[in-house]
């Protein structure tokens, strides 16, 4: 009779453990709608930062300027394009 209460004891005190050690439900998943708006104001905010830090540059010549925003539109734009394949 001791051995059945000690293990019915330590089986209750287990699954009580192993229940309160489950997970909360997983939030829903985004949209692919969602997530595509997410990305491409993402990679916006990003084109917006490193536009302005080339602009603002105190050292680069006119010329340097040119070329670094014709590189980051370039970038850019097959950023975008790719992104849009992908949805």
């Amino acid at each position: 009779m001791k051995k059945l209460f000690i293990s019915t004891v330590l089986l209750i005190g287990l699954s009580a453990t192993a229940y309160a050690q489950q997970r909360p439900p997983a939030p829903p998943h985004p949209s692919k709608t969602q997530l595509y708006n997410s990305k491409l104001s993402e990679l916006n905010k990003r084109y917006n930062t490193e536009k302005k830090m080339i602009l603002n540059h105190p050292v680069a010549t006119k010329k340097m300027k040119q070329d670094q925003l014709r590189a980051l539109n370039e970038r850019y734009q097959n950023e975008k394009r790719l992104l849009r394949t992908a949805k």
